[in-house]
């Protein structure tokens, strides 16, 4: 029996305002002037801005199953090459938008890790268990992960496991990684996708897997969406009671921060079946779903237009020295607006030009595939 299409659709639309939301937040006109939502938290805490990139590795797992289920998970050579090709060409694309970035922003150095490098590795991972286990095996897997994981910061954390000081995970990352090859917070090498944290991240991704399983087979869409309800709200009890014992904490992606986004995911996968299926709010979740059909290229696209208009430099407003093209925009709608609210309308203008784009990739039938 095959999935009522308003299924996928609810998972388009869910794609779909991830990567909206990821452009909004990646994009402001000015970083000194960003409304608070939409920052990531310094250190412990969650924004609404700290669960996207939880939500896009949700979405990958979601995806490893509709993928993966007329092959019935078996390992097969073809399954593992196709994992192995799918992972390698993610991982090189995310390495050569940093390449591209000191290029033309004259970095000190490569940033090895990033958004597309992280998603790669944890769908090698995660799709290799998958092919390999029974889902049974997988949640056992899951559980010792968030365990050791929690135990490496309580055994080698010393006084104050996790704090942003000589944490461990950033100690390892740094041991493996290089300094110079991180990305910097508060002046210290520290990169939020680093190599150890992705060990977490990983379940993430499962997760998105387990909503989707569950998610097909559900004999309604009512009853769907009173099982996803059920499931989120739930995973955000687990996860504010495990932040008792491990911080809720994006960078570190604590193991609070996997229940707590899981429950979110969840809870945003479940808005999206309501408002496709159940209202049938077609506007709605049209739009969502033409973002959702390119969400690679969409992503590469705005990181190479905001870096291009970053790197060109102009002079204007009678500045001394010259400013990117990026400033520039931002600086004309200063005159009719507060600065945040003038960032904040920059963005909403990329959202909107990108949907432009996707739009055009949608109706011609092109969808970048990898």
């Amino acid at each position: 029996m095959n999935s009522p299409p308003s299924r996928f659709i609810a998972l388009d639309m869910f794609r779909g305002l991830a990567i909206a939301l990821m452009i909004l937040v990646n994009t402001p006109g000015d970083w000194g002037h960003v409304y608070r939502p939409l920052l990531h938290s310094n250190w412990h805490g969650l924004t609404p801005t700290d669960i996207v990139f939880p939500c896009f590795l949700f979405i990958v797992g979601a995806s490893i199953f509709f993928a993966y289920s007329p092959t019935g998970f078996v390992l097969s050579r073809a399954a593992a090459s196709k994992v192995v090709k799918r992972s390698a060409i993610m991982f090189a694309i995310g390495l050569g938008l940093n390449v591209y970035n000191s290029v033309l922003l004259d970095l000190d150095s490569i940033r090895i890790m990033g958004v597309l490098q992280r998603i790669s590795i944890c769908y090698f991972l995660a799709a290799m268990l998958l092919l390999w286990c029974r889902i049974s095996t997988v949640y056992w897997v899951s559980g010792v992960t968030l365990t050791a994981y929690f135990l490496l910061f309580i055994v080698f954390g010393g006084q104050s496991p996790f704090a942003f000081e000589n944490n461990i995970v950033g100690s390892i990352d740094r041991a493996i990684l290089g300094q110079a090859h991180m990305w910097k917070m508060h002046g210290v090498a520290f990169d939020p996708e680093g190599l150890i944290s992705t060990a977490p991240a990983t379940v993430t991704l499962l997760m998105g897997f387990e909503a989707a399983r569950r998610f097909r087979f559900a004999s309604s869409s009512y009853v769907a969406l009173r099982q996803l309800m059920i499931a989120g709200f739930g995973l955000l009890v687990i996860g504010y009671l495990s932040s008792w014992l491990m911080p809720i904490n994006k960078n570190l992606w604590s193991v609070s921060f996997v229940f707590s986004c899981g429950g979110f995911a969840i809870l945003t996968l479940a808005a999206c079946l309501y408002l496709s299926d159940i209202k049938k709010i077609r506007l709605v979740s049209q739009g969502l779903r033409i973002y959702g059909t390119n969400p690679l290229l969409i992503y590469c696209l705005s990181w190479l237009m905001a870096t291009a208009f970053m790197a060109i430099k102009i002079d204007a407003f009678g500045a001394s020295n010259s400013e990117s093209l990026y400033t520039f925009l931002w600086r004309l709608l200063l005159p009719i607006m507060s600065p945040e609210l003038a960032s904040l309308v920059f963005a909403l203008a990329h959202v909107l030009l990108f949907w432009l784009v996707a739009a055009l990739f949608y109706r011609r039938g092109l969808i970048l595939k990898i």
